[in-house]
Parts: C-alpha cells; structure tokens; sequence
C-alpha cells in the first residue's frame, strides 16, 4: 500500500531510516548525478524527512548539496549519544555528519558536517560501520577496501590493501565476528579478511559460485553462522561459514534483477528486504532450507536501489502488524513509501 512518495531532484541511490529511538522519524536520502560535459561533474545531495506520527506524511525538512553520494549509512545504536551518517563520495571522501539539536530550526534538528577524510583518490563505493561504531570500512572503485577508525569526532585511515581486480560494490562487518569484513567486487569474488593481523589477512574466498559482480553482503543477525550475498546475476545466495575457510552455499533464489541492497527485517527473523535493479523491490522468506518471495514492488519505473525498513516497533506491532518500509529508484528520481500488503509476521508461522 502506498503511503507516500518525494522527487529527489537527483538520481536515488540510498535511503536510511535512523535506527536511533528519538529519531526513528527521520529518513535520510541521497543521489548521484553525473552532470556530463568536457569536465564531467559528479554531483550529489543528502535529503532529510520526518516521517509523520500518522506515517501518512513525507516532509522534507533539510537538503544538502554535496558530491555525488554512492552510499550512507547511520551509526550503530549503541555507545553513542548521538546519530552519526556516514557518507561514501564520488571525491575519495568519507564524511561524517551529526545529527544536532538546533533551536532555529523548524524541526528542531538539522545534519552538520564534523569531519570527513579523504580515503582515496578513487570513489568510495560503499561503507560499514562495525558494531561499536569505531571503524567504517570503505570499498573502493580502484579495488581496493579501506578501514578508518572514528575518535572523539575526527576519522582517520588505518588500512588501505588491493581487495579485487574491479570495483569493490560492497563491504560489511561480520556483526558477530568484528574482526572480519567482507568484500565483494565486480570480479565475481566473495571474499572475508581478518583484520587481526595487519596488513589484513584473506580468511577465505569464493571465485566460483556469482556468475557475475557480487553488489551486496549482509550478516544475518538473527543467526550467526549465516551470511547473505546479491550480485548481477539475479541470484540472493545463504551462505553458512561456520568452517570459515570454506563458506557453504546452501539455498539461493533468482529474483529476475541483479541484486543490490539486502536489509534484514528489524524484528522479524528471516524476512529479507531486496533492491533487485531491473525488477523493483522483493521481500523473501528466509525458513529453514528454503527461500521463497512473499512480496514485489514494482511502483518504480527506474533501477531500483535504495531500500530499508522503518524501525519503529511500536507501528509495527499495530493493527496492521506490518511495516513501513522506504525504497528509492535511480532515473525516475522517486523516494517512495509504503507498507507491504502482506502480514509478515503470520508469513512466518
């Protein structure tokens, strides 16, 4: 069911809701766009919104101009007293901004920059936060993957070590094993390192199973032995690594467009939400050995990029026992809300 949905003014590429509880309400957007000429301009912004009480409203309440933005992520719940997004540019730069208290404004808070560091003179295609919310890993355009540590406000490069032979598309924290990171590039590799002994050691890799670029690797954490990977081949792979130095691949299922973003349900174990590019958006059940796609949507008319679920349990437990969940499409520009029209918890009874 649709809710209700925005025109970005540039081309959408991620969408976060902030998972910190007084601000469960904002949702941040941002967009690349490739303004082409004789010197080509990477543009990009950052898109702030109150989604309403009644989750009946969309109200942009910031917009900020940057380079073109390929990834953001907000900061673990956690230690921290403060949200904190992470922002992965076209320029080589990490960026964080805080999300402030700020009297003179209509909504009370606003993004301001505290720091940023220049990983590389190639883009930053993707960023992780580990679960402490200390290091951000960085993929890299050059095939490379950086780790920076973050410290009373300032980020700093730690590692920089060649990954892949292409792009590095995707980069994560095993979120029960932090000392390892996974990467996936455009070289049809799935890789983990160790990142206990410097330079970081390779624990494992697959060079077999993606037929092609592996777009995104995401932790289950609802079960800590499984790791869930998407890439251009269409295919969502459940990868067991409990024998860490060889990954098992147990269950995949095709999803008719590469996969890009994979995001767990908040509090509903085994239940997926997917970017799937060429064809919109899918939820999977994940139960037992066996995957099977509850639900589509297929509102956008564009690569279908961006997507996360609302975290507010509160809604979710209502009457409608669902969730509000946000994707954003490249071309047509388009941030969307809505809410699946299944009921996910009885799916997995």
């Amino acid at each position: 069911m649709d809710v209700a949905h925005c025109n970005l003014e540039g081309n959408a590429d991620a969408v976060e809701f902030c998972p910190h509880d007084s601000y469960r309400h904002v949702l941040a957007a941002s967009t690349y766009t490739l303004q082409e000429g004789e010197q080509p301009i990477r543009a990009g912004s950052i898109s702030l919104f109150n989604v309403g009480a009644d989750l009946g409203r969309l109200d942009l309440f910031q917009r900020i101009e940057t380079a073109g933005i390929f990834d953001i992520k907000w900061n673990p719940v956690g230690d921290s007293v403060s949200p904190l997004l992470a922002l992965a540019d076209a320029d080589g730069y990490l960026r964080i901004h805080g999300l402030e208290s700020c009297s003179d404004e209509a909504q009370g808070f606003s993004l301001r920059e505290i720091t940023d560091e220049k990983i590389s003179s190639s883009m930053c295609l993707f960023l992780d936060w580990n679960p402490s919310a200390t290091y951000i890993t960085v993929g890299l355009s050059n095939g490379s993957v950086a780790i920076a540590s973050i410290g009373e406000s300032q980020l700093e490069t730690q590692e920089t070590w060649k990954a892949h032979d292409f792009e590095v598309w995707t980069t994560s924290y095993d979120i029960h094993q932090p000392q390892l990171v996974y990467s996936g590039s455009d070289d049809c590799k799935f890789k983990c390192w160790d990142l206990r002994d410097g330079p970081s050691k390779l624990a494992f890799q697959n060079t077999k199973a993606h037929t092609m670029g592996v777009c995104c690797i995401a932790k289950n954490p609802y079960d800590s032995n499984s790791v869930v990977t998407g890439s251009y081949d269409e295919y969502l792979r459940f990868w067991d690594v409990r024998s860490i130095s060889t990954p098992v691949n147990e269950t995949s299922v095709c999803l008719g467009g590469g996969v890009w973003r994979i995001k767990f349900h908040p509090f509903v174990a085994g239940l997926v939400l997917t970017a799937c590019m060429h064809n919109g958006f899918s939820i999977v059940k994940i139960n037992e050995d066996k995957t099977e796609v509850i639900e589509t949507y297929s509102k956008h008319e564009s690569l279908a990029y961006g997507a996360d679920w609302h975290r507010d349990k509160s809604f979710h437990e209502g009457k409608r026992n669902s969730t509000l969940v946000a994707t954003c499409s490249f071309y047509d520009r388009l941030l969307r809300l809505w809410m699946p029209e299944s009921d996910l918890q009885d799916s997995m009874l």
